[in-house]
């Protein structure tokens, strides 16, 4: 049966055009950005001294959003400017390497005590059986 479609195949050289994808370069690796006291000290002047709607530009063009400069205002007031040069991300450690140091002795001293007290433990029980034995080849004697 004849349907009057044929179908044709496709010519081996088909390809489709601009199959290949080339990532963004800038895309490839995203750092969390970095601001220096600095930086942070000039860009809350310069938002001090914007006047109505100029704010907005400032942010547009340091690529910033309005609660960060919040954020920095805070710090500044609370800490000064040495509060405004943060350390790495992430929360403080609990311990100094010094604290930790003495923590891990203690721990070590512990297991020691716990040790030592066990050896006098056994000490004095073979001393209690030594006598034990003494008595009885003393009473087996008589």
């Amino acid at each position: 049966m004849d349907t009057g479609l044929e179908l044709m195949p496709k010519p081996a050289s088909f390809a489709l055009p601009g199959t290949q994808i080339v990532p963004d370069s800038q895309l490839e690796k995203r750092t969390r950005r970095r601001f220096s006291a600095d930086y942070k000290l000039r860009i809350l002047a310069e938002a001090d001294q914007c006047r109505h709607g100029e704010l907005g530009e400032l942010l547009r063009r340091e690529k910033l959003y309005h609660s960060q400069l919040s954020a920095w205002r805070r710090e500044l007031a609370q800490g000064g400017a040495a509060a405004l040069s943060k350390t790495s991300p992430g929360p403080k450690p609990k311990f100094t390497p010094e604290e930790r140091e003495i923590e891990r002795l203690e721990r070590e001293n512990a297991k020691l005590q716990r040790k030592l007290e066990i050896a006098e433990g056994c000490i004095e029980l073979q001393k209690k059986l030594s006598r034990l034995l003494e008595q009885a080849n003393n009473e087996s004697d008589e």
